[in-house]
């Protein structure tokens, strides 16, 4: 039970935030928390902190939900009642269940506590494969940090780095060990200190009375999970000296062996040490407390001492929460300097001393018991440092942290925008005229500059042709200029005697290969198929209808799903142009026919696709169906394209509404997908095929998705960012865990421009027309 003390600290903490509208409760209003870690009843010092979070984010931030994930090792059979989910720690399935859990929950931020030996895998390398799943932002608090760790542990780090928001630790030695052996960047790590109780000063001759204890007798106390890394040994090889002086002298030794030794051992180690102890003559000197306190009991226990020490052998821990609890009790602390000790008894507030010496613990220990004067300034300096770290400061630092890593994705996506999208006025040329040379346009970006390294590919002259015949912003010149730049890239690119086109070629402009993917082979179809719908100019058509009918029995003989999806979209357009087309004709009848046989074999209850897993331009698939059923009249084909785009538009929606395309880091998995890395691309194809199922039907479903895909491009996303600038018509090439990526190449782009020129054709559908829907006009700069 809480102690009546804390709760008048809990209440005064109350009153006073709700006395200050924009004061520290109404920073959080409305935040999810998905706190992942071990958690009470399981016995270890994770366990007990992330109980604490939970617990003091309840009484002083009420305002946050903080769901709880606890980790289990099947060990204890444990029950945690409150808890939202359990993950078992060795079980792959539980990873990924807990993570599509907390997805589907809406959670704003994930906070998962870190600690060697607490997760399945290989060195714990199961964390990884859980923070590759969570859509929100991950806060992680490391409460260990190794100066020498192995490849894999540095690997494991390395990766739950970058893919933090934010990094908590509990001392600055962590923070620098981070920056400088890791690489985490400086500005995502805050220096949280281990939160402590808050009670009175001085009470140690009262809680001695209720452990059975004279008041006025000298008490030492060691708390933890025993093991031959505690140095408790150190201390039973101090006593007999201390003795001789103070023969009253109480050491008390709480906590159980730790469970890993014990598993190995059995008790050895402790009854080796209650062996020394008899051969020194110092068992009744000794109280032993074999078994692990929850909180408030350890707190009590930590009241009746006078002396808290720590004499751990290991000086590489980062964090000892108990030593945070003495000092906020007003202990006076004798501890070896291992990282945690050094920093917080800094300056006076408590004796630090070499480690693996009784003699240095004799010498502490019996100064201060020879001086009560002076045993009692240590203990009100320790008392007076740990009010910096009282559950109610501890609370307001952990519920910043919070905030700081959700509210920018918060505060974007919860307001979205009631009724209508941004600006779909044709969007400015400048980014495609800076990417864009005499040979065609350049693939990648090192922000917004070109980067020559890589040259450029056919998939993206393709996309390019594309923007330049419905580019309406540019004078007629520049667009033909254009146009004939990227045609003839793709008039180059076509190899006789391979019978396809070529992808990649060097800045040089040499080629890389002689023969590119099937997907590029089938996307420069569908370009050239665009060309003849859209282009203004009747040179650059019939060089595309003369270019479409030479390649098209070549490229219909395509195998590629994603191929053969481009290639019905570019025989569909031909048919726009030309409802004749019989060859065009046939591969909207071939192409319909495979994707139904596909869906038939690949669907499952939960799983309506047409493959076992999910890659890149999903909803392409879908677009292609939808768009042949126009001309084939095949109804099983057209509601299949359908259905398979709403059930690909639901797994983009997140639990917010927001749009959450598939992240690249699903390619290749299985029955599965990832939220990020998230590209542009993604977000192009969905509002294709969405406007096209809304041409289709009429259904205002599709139209309202479009609109919400449409956003992501401007902040309403799982970061919160802003990718699209409709002024120079750039746009950054994703979101990544971190936030967007800065780099700007030719795909984004050239995706952005394409979407605009889409979503100014749902604008101007003559049902949208009919139904008074008027989109807000609104320029988005990228800052």
């Amino acid at each position: 039970m809480q102690h009546e003390t804390e709760r008048r600290v809990a209440d005064l903490h109350m009153v006073r935030a709700s006395q200050t509208p924009a004061g520290r409760n109404s920073r959080g209003a409305g935040f999810k928390v998905a706190l992942v870690g071990t958690f009470a009843p399981r016995k270890c010092g994770i366990a007990t902190f992330t109980t604490d979070i939970h617990d003091n984010l309840r009484i002083y931030h009420p305002e946050m939900d903080v769901d709880v994930y606890a980790l289990d090792d099947g060990k204890g059979d444990l029950a945690y009642p409150g808890v939202s989910g359990l993950i078992r720690s060795d079980d792959p399935a539980s990873y990924a269940a807990t993570a599509r859990a907390i997805n589907a929950s809406g959670a704003d931020a994930v906070w998962l506590q870190h600690e060697y030996g607490i997760f399945g895998g290989d060195s714990g390398d199961m964390a990884c494969d859980f923070v590759d799943r969570v859509a929100a932002p991950l806060i992680l608090t490391f409460h260990t940090v190794l100066r020498q760790p192995t490849a894999k542990q540095e690997e494991i780090m390395r990766h739950l780095i970058g893919r933090a928001s934010r990094i908590m630790v509990m001392s600055s030695h962590s923070r620098d060990l981070l920056t400088e052996s890791y690489g985490a960047p400086n500005e995502i790590i805050e220096i949280i200190e281990h939160g402590a109780p808050d009670r009175p000063f001085g009470r140690q001759a009262q809680f001695k009375e209720a452990l059975g204890l004279a008041p006025d007798r000298p008490v030492m106390m060691t708390f933890g999970l025993l093991g031959p890394g505690k140095g408790i040994g150190q201390v039973i090889e101090a006593l007999p000296a201390i003795a001789r002086d103070h023969p009253d002298i109480l050491y008390r030794i709480v906590g159980a062996t730790h469970p890993n030794l014990v598993a190995r051992d059995g008790e050895a180690y402790r009854e080796s040490l209650i062996r020394r102890a008899e051969e020194l003559g110092v068992s009744h000197c000794i109280a032993w407390e074999n078994r692990f306190l929850d909180t408030g009991e350890l707190l009590d226990q930590l009241e009746a001492c006078d002396i808290y020490v720590t004499p751990y052998l290991n000086l590489q821990q980062s964090t000892s929460g108990t030593l945070s609890y003495a000092v906020a009790l007003g202990k006076a602390v004798v501890s070896t300097p291992y990282l945690h000790a050094s920093e917080l008894l800094s300056d006076g507030v408590g004796l630090l001393i070499e480690p693996d010496s009784p003699a240095a613990i004799v010498a502490a220990v019996k100064g201060l018991l020879a001086e009560p004067q002076r045993l009692e300034r240590l203990q009100r300096r320790a008392y007076a440092k740990g009010r910096e770290t009282i559950w109610p400061r501890f609370a307001d630092a952990t519920a910043g942290l919070i905030v700081k890593a959700a509210a920018r994705n918060r505060s974007v996506s919860a307001a979205g925008r009631q009724g209508g999208t941004p600006a779909v006025a044709a969007p400015g040329m400048s980014a495609v005229l800076g990417m864009t040379d005499g040979t065609g346009i350049a693939q990648h970006a090192l922000g917004i500059v070109p980067d020559r390294r890589h040259g450029y590919c056919i998939d993206d002259n393709a996309r390019a042709l594309m923007v330049a015949n419905v580019a309406t912003r540019l004078p007629p010149d520049e667009r033909l200029r254009l146009s004939q730049t990227y045609a003839s890239f793709i008039q180059h690119a076509w190899n006789e005697d391979a019978g396809r086109f070529r992808n990649f070629m060097s800045y040089d402009r040499k080629w890389c290969e002689d023969i590119g993917s099937e997907d590029s082979n089938g996307r420069a179809l569908w370009a050239l198929g665009h060309t003849i719908e859209n282009a203004d100019f009747p040179e650059i058509r019939d060089w595309a209808v003369d270019l479409y009918g030479h390649v098209l029995p070549h490229i219909a003989e395509l195998g590629s799903l994603r191929a053969i999806s481009f290639t019905m979209l570019g025989a569909a357009a031909m048919l726009r142009h030309d409802a004749g087309h019989a060859a065009s004709r046939d591969v909207l009848e071939r192409g319909s026919a495979m994707m139904v046989a596909l869906l038939g074999h690949g669907r499952r209850p939960d799983w309506t696709w047409f493959e076992t897993m999910l890659a890149y331009d999903n909803p392409r698939i879908s677009q292609a169906l939808i768009e042949a059923a126009a001309f084939t009249g095949d109804e099983i084909a057209g509601k299949a394209g359908l259905e398979t785009l709403r059930w690909i538009n639901d797994r983009q929606t997140s639990a917010g509404g927001h749009f959450r395309p598939i992240g690249s880091e699903s390619f290749g998995r299985k029955g599965e997908f990832l939220p990020f890395d998230q590209q542009p691309l993604e977000a192009s194809a969905a509002i294709d095929a969405l406007r096209a199922a809304y041409s289709h039907t009429g259904d205002g479903f599709y139209r309202d998705a479009a609109e919400r895909t449409w956003q992501w491009f401007f902040g309403r996303n799982d970061r919160g960012v802003v990718l699209a600038d409709p002024a120079s018509g750039r746009c950054r090439d994703g979101i990544t865990p971190r936030g967007a990526n800065a780099n700007c190449g030719a795909e984004s782009i050239l995706a952005f421009q394409l979407s605009c020129y889409s979503m100014i054709a749902l604008s101007e559908d003559p049902r949208q027309r009919e139904a008074g829907q008027q989109f807000d006009e609104e320029i988005v700069h990228i800052n």
